[in-house]
């Protein structure tokens, strides 16, 4: 049943995109004064149309793309028999190239306005949650990709290319870059952590997913699984873990880590319940999971825009889509990344 939603989801969404698209050139090529045959959303064979003015509106039965026939024109149909008499003013072959240059954008331009139109909704809805860098107080956890790169856990990210930056999330921006480094405070010292300009190969990679870095977070519990074993040995929301087998545990990461090393054993954890210390004995699966959710313990940062501020940074968010693809691709063009990984 699931796989039906799935797919039907898809179907939907498809359907909309190409809808919108194919009524950027419906609309530019009526705006011109073009005669629109058919606005279609699928491919042949038919299943229901409805004949309004000059065009006749309708649904294709293969939901994998759709078509606009505009009089005049030779397109994927290569209905070329009107087109030996002279072109009537109606026709898209009668008009100048600037027009009919913009009928042929004209899905392009429906479809970056769409966008264009979410992104801002988004922004003006939502605003930005971020964690900013100065609140990564106690560091970052580097996992094996960056501990590849010469990141070690406890480091702090205090700029990126040399400038500093006030968004966490933006030292994954380098990977789209050439000639990339981190600046990091490490014992007292400052120290200059390069990433390879193949770097996002790896790190784009599914097997490699969390395998980067994260900010090091102080946690409590914040959900219990009912029936795992978290829940079993009666683990409670707002908890907090100080112990596991006496080794006193601070950060998410290290709980993590302790339980990684105790699958398929018996773990006995000191919990922290409203300033009482509690023992729970709790049996740890295969997977190193005992079925609870943390309260992360970084202060998050909220940003609410303005209509006017949504638009600027809404546009700005929509066209970043389009130039992070243009640097990948450029990339690829100066061999620092592998073509056929990148697909």
């Amino acid at each position: 049943m699931e796989i039906l939603v799935m797919v039907g989801q898809l179907i939907l969404g498809l359907s909309i995109l190409v809808g919108l698209h194919e009524w950027g050139h419906l609309i530019t090529a009526k705006m011109f004064g073009m005669r629109v045959e058919k606005y279609f959303i699928g491919f042949p064979p038919k299943i229901w149309s409805i004949q309004r003015g000059e065009t006749e509106y309708g649904f294709g039965a293969v939901p994998l793309g759709g078509f606009v026939k505009i009089s005049g024109m030779v397109d994927e149909s290569l209905d070329t028999k009107n087109l030996t008499a002279e072109p009537e003013p109606w026709e898209f072959r009668a008009k100048p190239a600037w027009q009919r240059l913009i009928v042929m954008l004209g899905g392009i331009i429906v479809n970056v306005i769409t966008g264009i139109i979410i992104f801002v909704a988004i922004t003006y809805s939502e605003g930005y949650d971020y964690i900013a860098t100065k609140d990564v107080k106690y560091g970052i956890v580097a996992h094996k990709l960056g501990q590849e790169i010469g990141l070690r856990t406890g480091d702090k990210i205090v700029a990126i290319n040399g400038k500093p930056f006030n968004d966490f999330a933006e030292v994954r921006k380098v990977f789209l870059e050439s000639n990339s480094y981190y600046t990091v405070e490490r014992n007292g010292e400052k120290v200059d952590i390069y990433v390879p300009n193949n770097f996002i190969e790896k790190i784009s990679d599914k097997k490699n997913a969390g395998e980067f870095i994260d900010p090091i977070y102080p946690f409590s519990i914040r959900e219990v699984t009912p029936g795992m074993p978290a829940s079993k040995s009666g683990l409670l929301a707002g908890d907090k873990i100080v112990k596991v087998n006496n080794q006193p545990i601070q950060f998410y990461h290290e709980i993590r880590d302790a339980l990684s090393n105790l699958k398929n054993k018996k773990a006995v954890l000191e919990i922290d319940r409203k300033g009482k210390i509690v023992t729970l004995n709790v049996d740890v699966p295969e997977d190193g999971k005992i079925g609870f959710y943390p309260e992360l313990g970084l202060t998050t940062t909220h940003i609410d825009y303005s209509f006017g501020e949504s638009i600027a940074i809404g546009t700005q968010k929509a066209f970043s889509v389009v130039t992070d693809n243009i640097r990948g691709f450029g990339k690829i063009f100066r061999g620092e990344v592998s073509a056929s990984k990148a697909l």
